[in-house]
């Protein structure tokens, strides 16, 4: 009877999962007072823009930059000690979002527990070539000035390099930005990196407000070596970075998809597991494959 029920409800969600589709597909997309994108195509505002979830990836070591101080660095010293590196792309120039993003950051550093160069570091580094070593001796000094604590210069830099170099960073944690002719700036994603002290992205922390107890937990779990479940990959999936308003915005196909994905998963794990009780209880029970009862001995 459970078995029964059990089926039951799985092709109701199949079911109800169909008419969505079906609905989304008759009646399009509301409407809005810009183009209207097809479904499954993204809009030519946000191509090529996003995070794109690389948990677990490595790092390159020998990515050149220059700091604020006009030393040559590679990216390498800031991944040979025990603390986990918070790592922001920005730009220097940029008018309005990276500015958000690094305020953002900068509140989260000032409420958590935990203080850069005892127990974690900061790199900021900016993606944009023309940004100046004196562009970035400002920021530095702005932003360490704002943060209220002492730090040595490896604890808290913000540093410029080569497009070349400064695009094998962003590859590798999967950040993806562009420059926009229409609006004569960068258009980006907003969001901060947490990486491990071995060199490998932990996590991705998306917006530009930061809960201070996630940004604890990310730096603990960074500090172990470990990165976020699949989970967080299925809900970037359902998400796209608008850059006109700074924000992710829930793609409704995406979410239905994920929602009736897990939906069905979960009901199929169910029968499983109801299937292998049912045939341990029969096993106990001694009866047969049919159900049948045990033969009587003579």
């Amino acid at each position: 009877m459970k078995l029964s029920r059990l089926l039951r409800a799985l092709c109701l969600t199949l079911a109800v999962w169909a008419v969505a589709r079906s609905a989304e597909a008759q009646h399009g997309p509301p409407r809005s007072r810009g183009p209207v994108v097809q479904s499954g195509q993204v809009p030519e505002e946000l191509q090529g823009i996003g995070i794109e979830d690389k948990a677990g990836a490595e790092i390159p070591r020998d990515i050149t930059l220059t700091g604020s101080d006009g030393r040559e660095l590679i990216v390498g010293e800031y991944l040979d000690t025990d603390k986990p590196l918070i790592l922001v792309l920005a730009y220097y120039g940029c008018p309005m979002l990276c500015s958000l993003v690094l305020n953002g950051t900068m509140d989260t550093l000032k409420a958590i527990p935990e203080s850069a160069g005892k127990d974690f570091r900061v790199l900021v580094v900016s993606f944009d070539p023309r940004d100046k070593v004196e562009v970035a001796k400002g920021k530095r000094a702005s932003y360490v000035e704002a943060y209220g604590r002492e730090v040595d210069p490896q604890a808290f830099e913000f540093a410029v390099g080569s497009e070349a170099e400064v695009g094998r960073l962003a590859d590798a944690v999967g950040f993806r930005f562009r420059w926009s002719e229409a609006e004569n700036q960068y258009a980006h994603a907003a969001g901060i990196f947490v990486i491990t002290p071995d060199g490998k992205l932990s996590q991705a922390i998306t917006g530009i407000r930061y809960e201070p107890t996630e940004v604890s937990g990310a730096l603990a779990e960074a500090k172990k070596g470990a990165w976020h479940s699949p989970l967080k990959s299925a809900l970037l999936y359902c998400f796209q970075f608008n850059p006109r308003t700074g924000k992710y915005v829930l793609v409704a196909g995406r979410a239905m998809q994920v929602a009736a994905g897990v939906s069905v998963l979960g009901l199929a794990f169910l029968l499983f597991r109801l299937s292998r009780t049912s045939r341990s209880r029969n096993h106990h029970d001694g009866g047969g494959p049919d159900g049948a009862e045990p033969q009587g001995h003579s």
